[in-house]
């Protein structure tokens, strides 16, 4: 059969080869053409557009690249329209794929299947009734979504696990260096523990907390700690340096930056500070105590927006899915370096709420369910298509 796959981002990529190759092996026989990522070529197919063409956020961002982004649009609209592709399979990137969706299903193509549910439990409740109209099979890899659509929304899911999961588990289960060893492949001091700083995986996130979080550990700098920031896919070290440069000598002792090597860090770091997203799920997977911190311009306006916007009473995974706060979160204007120290203290292995955070962390991974997420989602799909030939 011919699946198209839509994905617009890094994390997009990862997810979709997954099910890319958990379809190759429900059909042998499978054709694949994607808007995608190097991860996906590398399963096989041919990549119409490459993500990193359309993947643009924030209002400034998606307005300057307009063009672009409209010529995305008509050109995977005349590839599905030509091609004729069995389903096709969309990964997150709403605002793209909904569009993706409502086309298909007025054009009559063929089913659309959407992993990775848009956040409307958030924000963008309204979506629902798009969601209804133009996706014939959601699948969900965050449990507390199947309430929020079957029960409020009336709309039937598929719970099928969290991707991350059998990600962390797969990369756990084939790493074997030991501490020592990767702090001397990255130049990292051998005597000092890891403070992991996640600062987010745009631009402007980084710009807004990674000074603000550095600022707030530079009491454990003096002792056993150093600091390792994690630059992201996609944003260049030079970029980094670039935000550093407003350091002292002083505040820049102990800090190195390590490229691609999230997963290894997390593996041999003691605690983290973390922005909102999947990170926060992943850093929890690792076992490593976080707190999350996401500031913003205009933080007091922000925190009253917050109030009125956003549908829930967290913004990370690990609460959203524990129902309770796991992980302390510093929001806008909350998020000040002397209440990012105290955070940090409070979760270290000395700290007064060390134990708690890694009793949450066990009821995240029970409520998340065991592995073979993309494995569910491929199944399923392959059975819906085959039912209805």
């Amino acid at each position: 059969m011919k699946y198209f796959l839509i994905a617009g981002e890094a994390s997009g990529d990862l997810h979709a080869a997954d099910v890319m190759r958990a379809l190759q092996r429900k059909d042998p026989d499978a054709e694949f053409r994607f808007i995608g990522g190097d991860l996906m070529c590398a399963v096989g197919g041919q990549l119409l557009y490459h993500y990193r063409r359309l993947a643009y956020m924030g209002i400034i961002a998606v307005a300057l690249h307009l063009p672009a982004i409209l010529k995305g649009l008509r050109r995977c609209k005349k590839e599905i329209k030509d091609w004729r592709p069995d389903c096709v399979i969309l990964i997150d990137y709403p605002g793209f794929n909904m569009k993706m969706a409502k086309y298909v299903h007025r054009q009559n193509i063929c089913p659309v299947y959407y992993y990775i549910a848009p956040k409307i439990w958030a924000w963008k409740e309204y979506r629902i009734k798009s969601i209804r109209r133009y996706v014939d099979r959601l699948f969900s890899i965050l449990p507390f979504e199947v309430d929020f659509f079957e029960q409020k929304h009336h709309y039937p899911i598929s719970y099928v696990g969290n991707p991350s999961v059998e990600e962390v588990v797969r990369f756990k289960s084939s790493y074997k260096t030991t501490f020592a060893d990767f702090s001397e492949q990255h130049g990292l001091e051998k005597n000092r523990k890891i403070i992991a700083l996640l600062a987010g995986s745009r631009a402007s996130e980084i710009e807004r907390n990674l000074i603000k979080m550095i600022r707030a550990t530079h009491n454990l700098l003096q002792t056993t700690y150093q600091l390792v920031i994690a630059c992201a896919p996609g944003i260049a070290p030079a970029f980094y340096e670039k935000v550093l440069a407003r350091l002292t000598a002083e505040e820049r002792a102990h800090l190195h930056l390590v490229l691609n090597e999230t997963y290894p860090l997390l593996s041999h770091a003691t605690a983290a500070l973390v922005t909102s997203g999947t990170a926060t799920l992943e850093t929890a997977l690792f076992n490593v105590p976080q707190v999350v911190c996401y500031h913003t311009a205009a933080g007091k306006l922000v925190s009253f927006m917050r109030q009125l916007v956003l549908k829930v009473k967290y913004i990370s995974l690990v609460n959203l899915i524990c129902d309770q706060e796991v992980v302390k979160e510093l929001v806008a204007d909350e998020m000040t370096v002397s209440n990012v120290r105290q955070a940090l203290a409070d979760i270290l292995p000395e700290g007064c709420k060390h134990e708690a955070v890694l009793s949450g962390y066990e009821t995240m991974r029970q409520r998340l369910g065991g592995l073979g997420a993309p494995q569910r989602v491929a199944e399923e799909i392959y059975e819906r298509l085959r039912l209805e030939q």
